[in-house]
């Protein structure tokens, strides 16, 4: 999928004067074809599956699961700011499907359910808490619970595990009762708000067991990369596919666009021009051997401007050196990481995106070599321990991909002009934890079959809709936590 055809015009698609059918080799068919095999892609076709489509091709020119699902965070959250429900609603019935799939294959993927937490040194921060926790509660994320020393218990989440009916989110403005549980936070921490509705996962092996059972019941791979989506009679008829072998035709009545970073050069030839920009995200693991944040934390998120730790004698270098000087400035909020593997493991992950970097999609991408250095002491002033690593950091894993963002931060899911033709794309981050509840989305179009109330928060013609128009205009986030 790293690059396509040449563009046609969706009148060109429509009215093209050839019936390729008729002309051309079909080397198979299938009732749908699904351009990505991430794990949007193959969440489409397992939900496709199960709307009573038989047979859906897999189209993709790499591995499965293997351009940026591998490079996730793999988090899920309830957890959404916005002008409306829609995001709340549609992650409430991903996260329904998640815990469905979790019993249904012995959890596998081993679900948890340990919550987010957020924290803060800022008393009007604090504040803030309150305020987006109300909000969140009206849309339907669950009810707010205020600990402030009035009484009232708070209960601890479970490491392990995702059946704890604890939903909701719950603000400590008690620092007693904020150091009794998280005592690893800065002591300059006056309020933590932990959303309980959130948790993580192995996407891998969630990917993995999805994919196993799409096969089984009709789905198959297909490497290569789609060259053209090819048009009869005003619709979708197949798609032209170079292989590593030579080229391959498929005929099909549907076609759907799970191209991840690539889905806006794929929506070109079926004549949409997606609203979507692609930002480059990276994320640093590395072994926290000195159990520096406890192994059954959270997730853990800073909310407060960072103005990176230097001793006197670092920061007096770093003023004399350009390119060293804008490390001694004011760093954006949203430094977050959490322990991966098990409470026996070390992993720790740290991400933070502290500067905006749109561009095309190229793979692979290198990354700034002081990120470890930058993530490490920005991390530490939420978790002091962490400190420990400076001038001594082992050796980091560091990776990444692109987060596909649209203006209001939410995923395009629905039909194209062309008909036959769909996307799925645009999940900015949360391919892992939207990835259900897009896939039977997307399949509900694909099918004529009954939309959900909110159906319309997420389709390309949303932007067209006066009414949707002025919630984004005053709306003043961009969509991020």
């Amino acid at each position: 999928m790293s690059r396509f055809g040449t563009a046609r015009t969706a009148a060109e698609l429509r009215y093209w004067p050839h019936d390729w059918l008729r002309t051309a080799t079909v080397s198979r068919t299938a009732d749908a074809v699904v351009c990505g095999a991430g794990i949007v892609g193959i969440a489409c076709a397992w939900h496709l599956l199960r709307a009573g489509v038989r047979r859906v091709a897999l189209v993709d020119e790499r591995a499965p699961l293997s351009l940026t699902s591998d490079k996730s965070t793999e988090c899920y959250r309830n957890w959404w700011p916005g002008p409306d429900n829609a995001m709340v609603a549609f992650m409430n019935r991903s996260i329904d499907q998640l815990e469905e799939l979790a019993a249904a294959s012995g959890n596998r993927f081993h679900l948890n359910r340990r919550g987010y937490l957020f924290a803060t040194a800022r008393p009007e921060q604090a504040a803030d808490f309150e305020t987006t926790a109300l909000a969140a509660e009206s849309q339907g994320a669950g009810p707010l619970r205020r600990h402030d020393g009035s009484g009232g218990d708070y209960v601890p989440h479970r490491p392990d595990g995702y059946l704890d009916t604890t939903d909701g989110a719950d603000l400590i403005l008690d620092r007693s009762l904020i150091r009794q549980h998280f005592p690893w936070l800065a002591p300059e921490v006056v309020a933590v708000l932990h959303t309980r509705r959130c948790g993580w996962l192995s996407a891998q092996q969630f990917g993995a067991w999805l994919l196993d059972d799409a096969r089984r019941h009709g789905a198959f791979l297909v490497q290569g990369r789609v060259e053209d989506v090819l048009a009869a009679g005003g619709r979708v008829a197949g798609v032209r596919v170079a292989r590593p072998d030579g080229e391959e035709r498929i005929a099909t009545p549907v076609f759907v666009n799970a191209a991840g970073p690539f889905a806006k050069r794929m929506a070109a030839p079926l004549g949409a021009e997606l609203p979507a920009w692609c930002e480059r995200h990276v994320k640093m693991t590395f072994p926290d051997r000195k159990r520096t944040i406890p192994r059954d934390a959270p997730l853990f998120v800073w909310a407060d401007p960072i103005r990176l730790p230097w001793s006197n004698d670092e920061r007096a270098a770093l003023d004399e050196d350009v390119e060293g000087r804008p490390l001694l400035g004011v760093f954006p909020p949203g430094a977050h990481g959490r322990p991966e593997g098990g409470l026996d493991g070390t992993a720790l992950i740290l991400y933070w995106t502290y500067q905006e970097e749109r561009g095309e999609p190229i793979f692979p991408f290198d990354w700034d070599p002081r990120y470890p250095e930058i993530v490490l002491r920005g991390m530490s002033v939420m978790a002091p321990a962490l400190a420990r690593y400076f001038g001594r950091q082992p050796k980091p894993w560091i990776d990444g991909g692109y987060y596909v963002r649209t203006q209001d931060n939410r995923p395009l899911i629905g039909p194209l002009p062309l008909a036959g033709s769909f996307v799925c794309a645009a999940f900015s981050g949360f391919g892992i934890m939207g990835a259900c509840a897009g896939g039977e989305l997307l399949a509900a179009h694909a099918t004529s079959a009954l939309l959900p109330p909110w159906a319309g928060g997420f389709t390309l013609s949303r932007y067209q809709d006066p009414a949707y128009r002025k919630l984004l205009e005053d709306w003043p986030t961009d969509g991020q936590l």
